[in-house]
This record gives structure tokens, sequence and C-alpha cells, in this order.
């Protein structure tokens, strides 16, 4: 339907905002035990978990105001696919089986927002 395409920046920054504010979460969990507790102690300083923790907040949040979004987004994309063949793909090749689906979507919604950039509400689409 060609009518409901001219919301399509629209609907990429729905997505963008919605996956980054999910993704600031998880690593102010594991950094700050915010909003909850994380599962395990808080992470050493630049430890895995720790990196990525400031990956998840800080690239978060510059996907979140759509700054430097392309090459972040990438960035996390890797980030997540480590995360997953890491943590959850030696329990199971299935996501659902070793709870890596979270990790499977951010890493593929990540690619396609590099991909596909920003979208509307984005500072690097401020002109001037």
């Amino acid at each position: 339907m060609q009518i409901l395409s001219r919301f399509e920046p629209y609907a990429l920054a729905l997505l963008r905002i919605a996956t980054a504010l999910t993704f600031i979460s998880h690593g102010t969990q594991k950094l700050f035990g915010f909003p909850a507790a994380a599962t395990s102690s808080l992470p050493a300083v630049a430890s895995l978990p720790w990196v990525a923790g400031v990956l998840e907040v800080f690239g978060g949040a510059l996907v979140l105001v759509g700054f430097l979004t392309r090459p972040t987004a990438f960035v996390l994309s890797g980030l997540m696919a480590a995360a997953y063949w890491m943590a959850h793909g030696p329990r199971s090749f299935f996501p659902l089986l070793n709870g890596g689906e979270a990790a499977m979507l951010f890493c593929f919604i990540f690619l396609y927002i590099a991909t596909a950039g920003p979208g509307a509400f984005a500072l690097e689409n401020r002109k001037g």
C-alpha cells in the first residue's frame, strides 16, 4: 500500500527510539542495578560485561537521539551478535531454547537501522 509509505520515516524513528530505550535499560541494569537489580553482581570495571553495559547505555543514547546513528547501530549489531554466540549459542542453536531472542532481535534491528538510517526526529537530520 503506497499510502502507508509516507509514514515510513516516522515508523523507522519509532522503531529506533523504542529499541534504543529498551537497549539502554539493559545497560543501566548491568552498570547500576536499575531499573531492576542485575541477576548477578555489578560487573568489574573494564570486564566484558562492563564494556557491554557501557556500549548499551552510551550507544543506545546515540541511537535514541539519532546522532551517528548508522555507525553506532552497526557496532551495536556486532555487540549483540557476539553476545548471542558467546552467551546463548552454546546452550542451543534455537533462540527459544537458549534465551537469546532479545540478543538476536537487537542484532537484526540494529543492522536494519545501520542500513536504513535514523528515520525522522534524528539530530543528524537537523539543518545548520
